[in-house]
């Protein structure tokens, strides 16, 4: 198998002057923007520029930023996805059904992302968060709808559970942690059905949704438009913490120095250990079983790892690229580390790029590349290697920064 490590020289080169530099300054930068100052004299870009020194203080204002865009993306994608179910809820058809399926795959693109922002107690995951309301698994399918051989399950099919967002909220983890009523892979699962398949994901029919084709038709879309509400709903409550010039979280974010530094590594080190290489791949691979897959009704999983992956680059190095093309850049933890030890910087800066690359080449259908003897079972395992790898270097990374006490998740 050919080698996913680049080398440092090709990593590094685009941003080690920033750091050299020592630049603060958050930075729009529109497609044609970059385009243009790539074709810009060398002699032009070496310009000398005034800029302050990198300090806590500025990465967190730029970690700031990040979050907010980030999670404003992900809210603009689901009101797409929520135009896409209302649309299809009120004429049902294949095409509707593809549309909001392809809808939900696209806003897990954005979302994926912003789970480098989680794991220290902030809006998305302290006691009052909706995280487990938005992203838990694995589900019990029978929870929520029928499942093979158990036609009446879920509270889809009891006429006395009142399909309202409250009641959603409430029913969810209710009685278990898989009795999972609200979020991505509730909706998820009301879009794809059970993956019965091993060479594709579910196949639920749009009949499901035709009064006359199926039993409580119209119940199963009140509850795919409410669970969608919900969804949005929560998302627009992590956009508002994270809001600019507001006595929000935010604020008191910005205002954290050195204790906001440690929050952000600590995010960044649980989602690489304890979360993606442990929870999401190894606990998979260990099995071998489809439930333990992340999102294993739409066969998603291996972009989960991906979009992982990416979103703890984009606050390492401070870069992120939004939905509409348009790059943030700024200082990230990168650049404050390199002030302190610049060859660590580098070396996990070119860690954390083998783990993008190798998350980004596991196969579909990951149910099937976790079985022993498959081509994708060693990428897999490569890609956890790696990201064991870079949670020592974070934790390095903390200690070089003088962060000594470091919590990290563990599997």
């Amino acid at each position: 198998m050919k080698s996913l490590a680049p080398t440092s020289r090709s990593v590094l080169r685009p941003w080690r002057a920033a750091l050299l530099a020592a630049a603060v300054g958050t930075t729009l930068v529109a497609p044609q923007a970059v385009r243009a100052q790539a074709a810009a004299p060398a002699a032009a870009q070496a310009q000398p520029t005034a800029a302050a020194p990198v300090d806590a203080a500025a990465v967190a204002r730029h970690y700031a930023v990040l979050v907010q865009a980030g999670y404003a993306d992900t809210l603009a994608a689901a009101r797409d996805l929520q135009s896409a179910i209302q649309a299809f809820t009120r004429a049902p058809s294949a095409e509707g059904l593809a549309a909001a399926r392809k809808a939900w795959l696209a806003a897990r693109e954005s979302y994926g992302q912003t789970e480098a922002f989680r794991f220290y107690g902030g809006p998305i995951d302290d006691a009052k968060g909706p995280e487990g309301q938005l992203n838990a698994w694995p589900l019990d399918e029978s929870y929520v709808d029928y499942v093979e051989g158990k036609p009446g399950a879920g509270l889809v099919n009891k006429p006395k559970f009142a399909i309202t967002k409250a009641a959603l909220a409430k029913a969810n983890e209710r009685g278990g942690e898989e009795n999972i009523s609200a979020g991505w892979h509730a909706i998820e699962f009301l879009l794809w059905g059970q993956d019965r398949s091993e060479t594709g994901p579910g196949n639920r029919s749009f009949e499901d949704y035709v009064a006359g084709k199926a039993p409580n038709a119209d119940r199963r879309a009140r509850y795919l438009t409410v669970a969608t509400e919900l969804l949005v709903d929560d998302l627009s409550g992590l956009v508002a913490a994270w809001e600019p010039d507001r006595k929000n979280y935010r604020a008191r974010f910005e205002r954290g120095g050195r204790e906001s530094v440690r929050k952000i590594i600590v995010g960044l080190g649980s989602l690489s250990r304890g979360e993606l290489s442990g929870e999401r791949l190894t606990v998979a691979l260990n099995s071998q079983d489809q439930e333990d897959e992340h999102s294993c009704f739409s066969d998603n999983t291996h972009r989960d790892a991906a979009t992982n992956a990416k979103g703890i680059q984009n606050v390492w190095t401070g870069r992120y690229v939004r939905r509409d093309g348009s790059v943030i850049e700024g200082p990230g933890i990168a650049a404050l580390v390199a002030v302190r030890d610049p060859a660590l910087a580098e070396k996990t800066t070119a860690q954390i790029s083998r783990s993008v690359q190798s998350a980004e080449s596991i196969p579909a259908p990951f149910d099937r590349a976790i079985i022993k003897g498959s081509a994708g079972r060693p990428i897999i395992e490569q890609t956890v290697a790696s990201l064991v790898a870079q949670s020592k270097l974070l934790v390095e990374s903390a200690s070089a920064v003088g962060i000594a006490k470091l919590t990290l998740v563990e599997p």
